[in-house]
């Protein structure tokens, strides 16, 4: 299996399935003398960990990133150093529970990738989806934490916006409402109802879909490059190539085509400062595919989990036509882990244009 590897000049390459004895990655790239520790990746991929809340998988997974190269210690405990070669982080998998897939080793799950697997390679690996599972996505969170250190100044934040029929009210927004429950909600009245929501859903073993947004500030104008190599075009594959996601929009997205050429218009005006001063943000931050140095907005909507309880009309790979209900642990609503992952994979695709920004002009 190719194509395991995305970025150009900040370069992940990911490896291991969801069953194996680890998986990880390994990021090509990381400018020497950045600074940072295990403990600070850790953070980041604490909150994408499984079994935090009944509304994700129960699958007990301590997440223990492991940096394996790449690095010197710093001058403070814990404390390391990046030296410019390759940095390996790896992460065991230590709760496997392949028994639970044994029923569907021959059956494909509707809506799952199981088919489509086997139409390629001939061949899958039915313990937890294997390459296909959101399991690898804990390395991306890994390579994204990373990511974050190399462009100063650079903040980017997700937040769930929606899970199923029930929108948040973005006139309730509160930041500080994000990290205090179990959504990633910057509604908190919202938060309530997803509770009761959620519960109902996961009491009779189906799932639900989800809307993610992703914001990052601090973003420097000039980043990407036109026709090829678009910031927003790298920020909508890298977003797109995560697990269950089946749309990507910039700014207004599709809401713009709703709108008048005088109401998308982000017209400008000279600042206090004297620098140009956008009156509106419907570009979401890029205009051409280079960054306009104002807030990256990105969202991102994630199908309902493939895995439920409800028996669904499938085919066997004999050829037969059968019924599939999947045991195991999974999210009823795999959303809401989704937006750590977000997060990580906007950070990678901004800090891959970074340096190659800097590559071709000199000015970071």
């Amino acid at each position: 299996m190719s194509h395991n590897t995305y970025g150009h000049l900040y370069r992940v390459t990911s490896w291991g399935e969801s069953h194996g004895p680890a998986i990880g990655c390994v990021v090509d790239g990381t400018p020497p003398g950045i600074r940072f520790s295990e403990a600070g990746i850790q953070s980041f991929l604490d909150k994408r960990r499984p079994g935090q809340s009944r509304f994700t998988t129960q699958r007990q997974e301590p997440d223990a990133v492991r940096i394996l190269s790449g690095v010197m210690p710093g001058e403070v405990e814990g404390e390391l150093i990046s030296t410019g070669t390759p940095i390996a982080m790896e992460i065991q998998n230590v709760d496997q529970r392949s028994k639970d897939y044994s029923d569907i080793a021959r059956r494909y799950r509707p809506g799952h990738a199981d088919i489509a697997y086997d139409m390629k390679y001939g061949v899958r690996d039915y313990r937890g989806g294997g390459r296909s599972s959101a399991r690898e996505t804990a390395t991306r969170v890994a390579a994204g934490a990373l990511a974050r250190l190399i462009v100063p100044g650079l903040k980017i934040r997700g937040a769930l916006v929606r899970i199923g029929e029930i929108e948040i009210d973005r006139s309730r927004w509160d930041d500080a409402a994000i990290d205090a429950n179990a959504f990633f909600c910057p509604d908190a009245e919202t938060a309530l109802l997803w509770e009761d929501y959620l519960d109902a859903i996961r009491k009779r073993g189906s799932s639900v879909g989800a809307v993610v947004e992703i914001t990052a500030t601090g973003v420097p104008a000039g980043l990407g490059a036109p026709v090829y190599a678009k910031l927003d075009q790298d920020i909508a594959s890298n977003l797109m190539s995560i697990n269950a996601v089946k749309g990507v929009e910039i700014g207004d997205g599709f809401a713009s085509a709703m709108l008048s050429g005088e109401e998308n218009a982000d017209e400008i005006r000279i600042g206090a400062d004297g620098k140009p001063e956008f009156l509106s943000n419907h570009a979401g931050g890029i205009l051409g595919g280079i960054s306009t140095g104002q807030p990256i907005t990105a969202r991102f909507a994630v199908k309902p989990t493939s895995s439920i309880l409800t028996p669904k009309r499938s085919i066997d790979a004999a050829g037969q036509e059968v019924d599939v209900m999947t045991k195991g642990r999974h999210d009823p609503c795999v959303g809401i882990r989704a937006v750590p992952i977000g997060e990580a994979m906007v950070a990678c695709a901004i800090a891959d244009h970074y340096l190659r920004h800097r590559g071709q002009t000199g000015r970071g």
